[in-house]
């Protein structure tokens, strides 16, 4: 009784790391997309946003 007990606490102890390990929350494989005040772009090199050049 105590074993079954015991493997049944390990189970529900165990079981969100290994969800977590299995990729659970896919956490990265989403992006949010940048956006920019008016007037500036997003510039890629330095990962801000910068005054637009207008040729």
């Amino acid at each position: 009784m105590k074993l079954k007990i015991g493997l049944a606490a390990l189970a529900i102890v165990a079981m969100p790391s290994l969800a977590l390990a299995a990729g659970g929350c896919n956490y990265g494989s989403q992006k949010q997309a940048i956006s920019c005040a008016d007037g500036t772009v997003w510039d890629s090199a330095s990962n801000t946003c910068v005054s637009q050049v207008s040729s």
